[in-house]
């Protein structure tokens, strides 16, 4: 009667879902300072105060009419205008209004770039640890995803697996950075090996390889860490933006895709894309939201609580003896488990009140997931189990 496929879908319940609502029942039951949920990734520092004053500006100035109507399915052109200056300032790019479709999200970009690039059994190369709905985005497409296991312990690409990996079926390549498990930010020095693999290779097979990038996370890194720009080292490349980290607009659902001006056949790339969204529904992002970003072009939350944050967790768990990979943005640490499975690692977190999330379903078994986007006081709190759940390992 319905699509089985999907129907099975559905009723997989999200792992990471499954534990937030288990703090959540766990906090009702001891108290909500006794439990230590680590589990989710939801930005925990407020929006800046320049995206409740460009609302309120919006609300009270704009036309009412045209601020809740429809604009264009590809988005305002006036805000697409705005993304397009602001970008080409900052990283030297040659982007206008017509290489930027607005989106309700990453993932809705991620879906839309695709169903415009993938036909049935291309292939797609992701990298260990990643992001697991990539493969449920692939599905639909009838693409295959293709996991690559990058370098032990920095998690950069392993060129050696990646070039192993690549075929005269492989059509595209996700990389994300800053990584959603791991933290770690790409070197210029990877994105220019895997750049200049993808030209070798392309030539070889004669077709294009596209990299699809995924950048929640690219306004969120420490230390003055660069992430390159990919435009600017590889001409086949769509960027999908999203702003609810940078901005904390998670429930907004706004961002957007960028079609290289240098890509194959540009014109043909930015009307599948605009295709592939009508199939799917996706036209016409929010007209309010499209305004906001475009009103705070510039701005972030305030990134730097983040920081204090993994500072505090990294130099806390390392000095306990825990293995952990160095995040340069995002936030969220990756820690290798105290036993070969994670799982039962995570179960014994646990029985000391720390909601931890086990890495197999990012590809990386053995590794778990510590989101450390909550309140500093937190993790303040948490560094006794933390110690109590190594100790027991390390008797």
């Amino acid at each position: 009667m319905y699509t089985e496929s999907l129907v099975k879908l559905g009723k997989v319940r999200s792992e990471i879902r499954e534990l937030f609502e288990y703090g959540n029942k766990r906090k009702a039951e001891i108290g909500a300072d006794k439990v230590f949920d680590f589990s989710i990734g939801n930005p925990s520092v407020p929006a800046p105060k320049s995206v409740d004053a460009a609302i309120e500006d919006l609300v009270l100035n704009f036309d009412s009419v045209a601020l809740h109507g429809y604009t264009s399915a590809q988005g305002d052109a006036g805000v697409r205008e705005t993304i397009a200056d602001y970008t080409n300032k900052r990283f030297g790019t040659t982007i206008t209004a017509d290489h930027i479709y607005m989106t309700c999200g990453a993932a809705a970009s991620l879906t839309i770039v695709l169903n415009a690039v993938l036909q049935k059994d291309d292939e797609c190369i992701v990298f260990t640890p990643y992001f697991p709905e990539y493969g449920v985005f692939l599905e639909r497409t009838g693409g295959k995803l293709v996991a690559v296991q990058s370098e032990d312990k920095t998690f950069q690409i392993d060129m050696n697996r990646f070039e192993a990996a690549i075929t005269d079926k492989t059509k595209a390549v996700i990389i994300n950075s800053p990584n959603n498990p791991s933290g770690v930010v790409y070197t210029e020095d990877t994105i220019q090996k895997m750049s200049a693999l993808l030209k070798k290779k392309e030539e070889e097979y004669g077709h294009p390889i596209f990299v699809i990038t995924d950048e929640p996370y690219r306004e969120l890194v420490y230390d003055n860490t660069k992430v390159p720009y990919i435009i600017n080292y590889y001409d086949n490349t769509f960027v999908c933006y999203s702003y609810s980290k940078s901005l904390s607009l998670p429930g907004e659902r706004i961002g957007y895709i960028v079609v290289s001006p240098a890509m194959i056949d540009e014109e043909d790339a930015y009307a599948a894309v605009c295709g592939s969204a009508r199939a799917l529904g996706y036209v016409c992002a929010s007209s309010m939201y499209q305004r906001v970003v475009q009103k705070c072009i510039d701005q972030t939350a305030d990134i730097s609580i983040y920081k204090r944050n993994r500072d505090l967790l990294y130099n806390a768990l390392t000095d306990m003896g825990y293995e952990c990979v160095y995040p340069d943005g995002a936030f969220y640490l990756f820690v290798k488990a105290m036993e070969e499975d994670s799982q039962k690692f995570c179960e014994e977190a646990k029985k000391h009140e720390l909601l931890l999330v086990p890495a197999d379903s990012f590809g990386t078994p053995g590794y778990v997931r510590v989101s450390y986007c909550v309140q500093t006081e937190q993790i303040e709190n948490a560094l006794p189990a933390f110690k109590a759940l190594a100790e027991s390992y390390q008797k």
